[in-house]
C-alpha cells in the first residue's frame, strides 16, 4: 500500500477505535474540531496524570490532521500518547494509537511487534487486524495481509474491512473488485462522517483514474466535494484528473486552491509537471523545490517512495539510489522494488534493475507507472519486444499516468516501431 494511504487510513481508525463508529464546510468544521482540540488540552492541564486524557487528545489531533491535510499534529499526537503510556504503559487505547503511529512513521516491523501484542491479549478486536494488515502489505508480506484482513472482516465488516480489501484487489490486479470494496467502504461509513465518507470516494476516483477512466474519476471526485465541500484530497485528485484529461488551466486553479488551504506535497508536484510542460521552469523549480521541502518538513511520516521517483525523475539519481536501497533493505513490497529497479536503471545499470522490476510486477499489478518502468528496463537491456508490450500496457491502461513521463514512454514506443 501506498504510504500516502497507509498514513490516512490508520488516522480513519484511530477515530474508528476510539469513537465506535466506522475531510468540510471548512469554517464551520475547523472551528469545531478547533474547540474540541482546546477542551482536550484543557482535560489534560486539569488531570495532567489521566492516561485517558492524553489519549482524548491524541485522538482530537489525528482528526484534526486528516480533515485539514496539517499531518505535523501527527507528531503533537504522538508526544501526547507517549506520555499516555508514560502513565499507564498497559493502556489499551494508548496502545492501539501507539501501533498506529508506528505505521504513520513508516516503522512497520514495529507495527508488527505492537499489533500481534495487543493480538495476543485482544484477539477479537478488529483494530489489531487492520493494523497488522497495513503493515504486512508495506513490508511485502502479501499473504499475510490477506489472512489479516479476512479475519478483519470476519470480525467487524465495515467501512475500516472492506477498504483494506480493496486495496489488497487492487494490489493484485483486480479493479473491478476494488472498486466494488471501496464503494461498499463508503456506503457503510456513517452519513455524518463526511471525512471518512469523502476518504472513501477519493479512493473510487483514484481507483478509476489510474485505470484510465477520468470522466468516471472526475464524476465521484466530485461527489467527495459535494459530501465534503473543500476536501483538499478531492481537490488535489480533481486537479489531477483536469491535467489528465489536457485541461491544465482548470487542474492549476484547482491545485492553487488547494495549496491556499495548507502546503500540499501532491499539488505542489502536479504543478511542478503543468509548469514545466508549458516551458516555464522558473515557476516549475519552485513548486518543484516546494514539494521537497513539504516532505522534509513531515519527516518520517513523508511519502518516501513518491520522494524517491520525483528525485531520480528529476535527475538526482544518487540521492535518490541512495534512499531507494534504505526503502528495500527495510521494506520487500513491490513498491520499494520498483523504486529500486527505476533508480538503478536511472543510474545506468539496467541489468541489475531487471530482476528488483521483476519482484514488483509479481503481483499483476494494474499501475501505468510501473508498466513504464518495466518497459524502459526491458528497452534498455536490448528486450525490445518485452519492452514494447509492457510501454503499450502502460499507456492505454493510463494514457497520462504521469505528465512528463507519459510523453517520455510515448517516445519510447516510438522508437521500438
Amino acid at each position: 500500500m501506498p504510504s500516502s494511504l497507509c498514513f490516512v487510513m490508520l488516522l480513519v481508525l484511530a477515530s474508528v477505535m476510539l469513537s465506535g463508529c466506522g475531510r468540510h464546510e471548512p469554517r464551520v468544521e475547523h472551528s469545531m474540531t478547533t474547540s474540541n482540540v482546546a477542551k482536550a488540552q484543557i482535560s489534560v492541564e486539569r488531570s495532567p496524570d489521566s492516561p485517558i486524557a492524553y489519549v482524548n487528545l491524541a485522538t482530537v489531533l489525528l482528526k484534526e490532521a486528516r480533515k485539514t491535510g496539517d499531518f505535523s499534529l501527527t507528531m503533537k499526537a504522538e508526544e501526547a500518547t507517549t506520555r499516555a503510556l508514560e502513565l499507564d504503559p498497559a493502556d489499551i487505547p494508548a496502545r492501539k494509537l501507539e501501533a498506529s503511529l508506528h505505521l504513520a512513521n513508516h516503522r512497520f516491523s514495529e507495527a508488527i511487534v505492537a499489533a500481534s501484542k495487543l493480538r495476543d491479549e485482544l484477539s477479537s478486536d478488529s483494530f489489531v487486524y487492520g493494523v497488522l494488515t497495513d503493515a504486512y502489505m508495506e513490508t511485502g508480506d502479501y499473504a499475510q495481509a490477506v489472512t489479516a484482513a479476512q479475519k478483519m472482516v470476519d470480525l467487524k465488516p465495515g467501512t475500516a474491512s472492506y477498504s483494506r480489501v480493496a486495496q489488497i484487489r487492487s494490489l493484485h490486479g483486480d479493479h473491478a473488485g476494488a472498486v466494488e470494496m471501496f464503494i461498499q467502504a463508503a456506503r457503510a461509513s456513517d452519513p455524518n462522517d463526511k471525512e471518512t465518507r469523502g476518504w472513501c470516494l477519493v479512493q473510487v476516483g483514484d481507483e478509476y483514474w489510474k485505470n484510465g477512466k477520468y470522466a468516471e474519476a472526475e464524476k465521484v471526485y466530485d461527489e467527495a466535494l459535494t459530501n465534503f465541500p473543500g476536501y483538499f484530497l478531492a481537490q488535489v485528485s480533481k486537479g489531477r484528473v483536469r491535467a489528465s484529461s489536457g485541461d491544465h488551466a482548470t487542474a492549476e486553479r484547482l491545485l492553487i486552491e488547494a495549496q491556499a488551504q495548507l502546503p500540499n506535497a501532491n499539488a505542489a508536484l502536479l504543478l511542478g509537471d503543468i509548469y514545466a510542460l508549458s516551458g516555464d521552469i522558473g515557476r516549475a523549480s519552485a513548486q518543484y523545490d516546494k514539494f521537497d521541502r513539504i516532505q522534509e518538513e513531515l519527516g518520517d511520516a513523508a511519502d518516501h517512495k513518491r520522494l524517491v521517483i520525483s528525485w531520480a525523475d528529476r535527475g538526482k539519481v544518487d540521492k535518490a539510489l541512495e534512499m531507494a536501497l534504505s526503502e528495500y533493505a527495510a521494506e520487500k513490497s513491490i513498491h520499494s522494488a520498483d523504486l529500486l529497479a527505476w533508480c538503478l536503471f536511472k543510474a545506468g545499470r539496467p541489468a541489475e534493475a531487471r530482476p528488483f522490476m521483476q519482484e514488483a510486477m509479481r503481483l499483476g499489478t494494474n499501475d501505468a507507472r510501473m508498466l513504464f518502468h518495466a518497459g524502459m528496463i526491458a528497452k534498455a537491456n536490448n528486450e525490445r519486444r518485452e519492452a514494447k508490450q509492457l510501454l503499450s500496457r502502460a499507456l492505454k491502461l493510463n494514457p497520462e499516468f504521469d505528465l512528463i513521463q507519459a510523453n517520455e514512454a510515448r517516445v519510447a514506443l516510438n522508437d521500438l516501431q
